[in-house]
């Protein structure tokens, strides 16, 4: 019995006002209450998800609901999957409840499992630390609870992006399964429809999905050129009769049915009927994720160094469509390289609009590339030109990291904590600015504060990094006071504290909140 699995991603980004720095929006007085509708175009994002929502996922959820009621009393049921972006489930709680109904009452039936994934649909997997990475599944797995009621067992990594690193954080999470693209690049000459190990982990399994049966419908479907147009259930079926192997994976936009083909095409038609077709075969089985990690053994270890690190994307299937060229890297990296100091802000309204800096999306429209994969990034992009998309977002990001910085009262280089001279004397505790610096206080060992207090370090970073000169004095002040100990660190932090809030009475009189 060959196991078929139905997967389907389903997410929707936020996008930048297109406008953004052409309409010179950006360097703005605004309060931090008004930033998000400053960068987003949240009337578009609207627009799109209620358009999606009544050609694709309502029609749609409706159609595999009673699928699922019609055989959940047969030898055989309806089984599926999904892989919901956090931003998803936001834009159903804004733009559409119906949608976000239709989702708890397919989590309900017991027949549908739902997938782990990195709330942003980001690329955070990517960072040379993972922290964030972990922090966006973490959150991912909370949303998943609160809204369906579910917790899930197997992971879906943005786009499908793996290699062993990334496999091992994932287990490290608790997942049991990954789901990865079965490309010839990582697998060889074998099969996509096998159960894997993953290399340096201990029981994460690998479900691979298969590209060829996938992009059948994925992208040939409406294709009136393509040999095998019309493409009917009764005929994909008998492919997937005649598919060797434990499984077959079909992972799926989820927008295939309806948005990227419309019902006109009879997608709708060829969902309603394929469940029964693969039903109807005595070989074939719909199953889900974690039931062929339960029920299949592994036969080989997948071995998929960083340098080789794959996706579902384009011919290449590696990660090219986000970070290919430099447009792409530039953005990416200098997003990436601000996570300590916005974690240092402790804003939670900063941390947001970060995380929405990292949706995938914003890359994925910086592609430059032609031929056919140019012209799928072209098909989901809303600007004209790659170029577009790039200068829109960066000078979006330039707004919002100079707010940051003005927020954290950032430094032009770090403070680094020492216990005593030399490398081995670094604590490895670090801090960018000095709102950062009054929390890092009360962490570092009390040995490694007195060490810079006799050296003086502290009001010589304030005045030549932060260009503090005020608070440098105040700090020097503290040093040359008879106060020791604990109660030292506790004077150097309410005094930095005080400080930070003159600070901000004088940013609110001049109009920022």
């Amino acid at each position: 019995m060959v196991d078929v699995l139905l997967v389907f991603e389903v997410h929707q980004p936020y996008r930048f006002r297109r406008d953004f720095f052409w309409g010179k929006r950006e360097f703005r007085r605004l309060g931090k209450d008004e930033l998000l509708d400053n960068y987003f175009d949240l009337a578009a994002d609207g627009e799109i998800f209620r358009r999606a929502s009544g050609k694709c996922y309502l029609p749609s959820n409706e159609i595999i609901l009673n699928l699922i009621d019609e055989y959940k009393h047969g030898k055989k049921e309806v089984r599926v999957a999904y892989s919901i972006s956090g931003i998803f489930l936001e834009q159903c709680e804004r733009f559409d409840r119906n949608v976000l109904e239709s989702f708890r009452q397919l989590a309900s039936t017991g027949r549908v499992e739902f997938l782990g994934q990195t709330y942003y649909h980001s690329l955070s997997s990517l960072y040379p630390n993972r922290a964030e990475f972990i922090e966006q599944v973490e959150k991912h797995r909370q949303i998943m609870k609160d809204l369906l009621g579910y917790s899930p067992k197997v992971f879906e990594n943005t786009e499908l992006i793996y290699n062993n690193g990334i496999a091992k954080s994932v287990e490290q999470l608790g997942f049991s399964g990954i789901c990865t693209e079965g490309a010839e690049r990582i697998i060889g000459t074998g099969s996509p429809n096998l159960l894997l190990e993953s290399k340096g982990c201990e029981r994460l399994r690998v479900i691979l999905r298969n590209y060829k049966l996938t992009d059948d419908i994925g992208f040939r479907f409406s294709n009136r050129s393509w040999s095998e147009w019309p493409l009917t259930a009764e005929k994909y079926v008998q492919w997937l009769v005649s598919a060797p192997g434990q499984y077959v994976c079909i992972f799926l936009d989820y927008e295939t049915f309806g948005e990227h083909h419309w019902p006109e095409t009879g997608i709708h038609d060829f969902l309603r009927k394929l469940p029964a077709e693969i039903l109807s075969k005595n070989n074939l089985n719909l199953s889900t994720p974690t039931r062929v990690v339960l029920e299949h053994k592994p036969v080989d270890v997948l071995d998929v160094p960083e340098a080789r690190t794959v996706s579902w994307a384009d011919i290449e299937r590696s990660t090219d469509s986000w970070i290919g060229n430099d447009m792409q890297w530039a953005f990416f990296s200098e997003v990436r390289d601000i996570e300590k100091l916005v974690k240092e802000s402790g804003d939670a309204e900063f941390m947001k609009l970060w995380r929405y800096f990292q949706i995938s999306d914003h890359l994925y429209y910086m592609f430059t590339a032609g031929g056919g994969p140019g012209a799928v990034h072209s098909y989901f992009s809303p600007y004209a030109k790659p170029i577009d998309a790039f200068i829109t977002s960066q000078a979006a990001f330039m707004d919002f990291e100079q707010r940051l910085r003005a927020e954290t009262f950032a430094a032009n280089q770090p403070f680094n904590f020492q216990i005593a001279e030399g490398e081995e004397g670094y604590t490895g505790v670090s801090t960018l600015s000095i709102k950062g610096f009054s929390g890092t206080l009360s962490i570092v060992p009390l040995r490694s504060i007195e060490f810079h207090r006799r050296r003086g370090d502290f009001e010589a970073w304030l005045e030549q990094s932060t260009r503090d000169k005020v608070l440098a004095d105040k700090i020097h002040e503290i040093n040359a006071s008879s106060i020791k100990g604990e109660e030292f660190r506790l004077q150097l932090r309410k005094t930095i504290q005080h400080h930070i809030e003159l600070l901000r009475t004088n940013f609110r009189k001049m109009g920022y909140s």
